[in-house]
């Protein structure tokens, strides 16, 4: 069965909007190029391999573990403020974080939540920033039960070139578009962008058997199919046309709570065979 993969995911801490051009400008700096990243060359669809989803009618649950180096009070979340596990943690120690709170009774078990941890960037994650941005897997909390979890980094200071373009220079290729200005912060702006991906496969590709491309271990998913995709027009160093704010001049494509505004990636469509940005 064919199905858009623009799901309509809500997390409690914000809710985007697409912006209105009352508020923003649109950026049309960079040459006038129609055509967007050349996914529709190597990946003409995500091939869905009958496997169970967290899509459907009711929202997506998102359970927030922070592992931070000062005290951080949110309701409804955790936070592992002695960094009990070290601050050099495999990915299997991100499993046993997700474990432990809900075996303390902290989270309930929720098969159609995901189990978010974030770590600090004083915090480092076995391969985070080594050509990962982040990771989604799924542990056993029973003999029939299995939970998704996933796992995204703060980058600010670990690799910005990596995971938080367009808001810092790549570190390979052409020199490109100048560095946008990123309207929350280099850190918090790259872990929004990659919470966005993450999330996105591990709705569509939970256990690794749901909508993905290539191999399983190392797949292309719902957003990294469109990789540096942004708004329309995209191509290799230009994230397409955004939004730029009147006043702080930073560069975003939807709104949040409280008047925040937000760059969020493009995600495949499987009903019109292309990237689907929010400008």
């Amino acid at each position: 069965m064919m199905r858009s993969l623009l799901l309509p995911f809500t997390l409690i801490s914000a809710l985007v909007l697409i912006p209105t051009s009352s508020c923003a400008m649109m950026n049309n700096n960079g040459p006038n190029h129609n055509s967007s990243l050349a996914i529709t060359t190597t990946s003409s669809l995500l091939t869905y391999h009958q496997g169970p989803l967290l899509t459907g009618p009711k929202s997506i649950n998102v359970y927030l573990i922070w592992t931070v180096s000062s005290t951080v009070r949110l309701a409804g979340q955790a936070s592992d403020i002695k960094s009990s596990l070290g601050k050099t943690l495999k990915r299997d120690d991100i499993a046993v974080l997700v474990r432990r709170e809900i075996s303390s009774k902290v989270f309930g078990v929720d098969p159609n939540g995901v189990y978010l941890v974030l770590t600090s960037q004083d915090v480092t994650v076995e391969r985070f920033c080594m050509g990962s941005c982040g990771f989604h897997d799924n542990l056993a909390v029973s003999p029939r039960m299995r939970v998704v979890f996933a796992h995204v980094g703060d980058p600010a200071t670990q690799c910005p070139s990596l995971c938080a373009w367009p808001f810092a220079a790549p570190a390979y290729g052409p020199p490109g578009q100048p560095v946008l200005r990123a309207p929350n912060g280099i850190g918090t702006d790259g872990m929004v962008m990659n919470i966005a991906t993450l999330l996105a496969g591990a709705a569509t590709n939970p256990f690794k058997n749901g909508y993905f491309q290539g191999d399983p271990l190392a797949p292309l998913e719902a957003v990294t199919a469109c990789p540096g995709v942004f708004g329309a027009g995209a191509y290799p160093g230009y994230p397409g046309k955004l939004f730029v704010s009147a006043t702080s001049k930073a560069s975003f494509n939807a709104y949040g709570a409280g008047g925040k505004v937000f760059l969020l990636p493009a995600i495949w469509d499987l009903l019109s065979m292309s990237c689907k940005s929010l400008t």
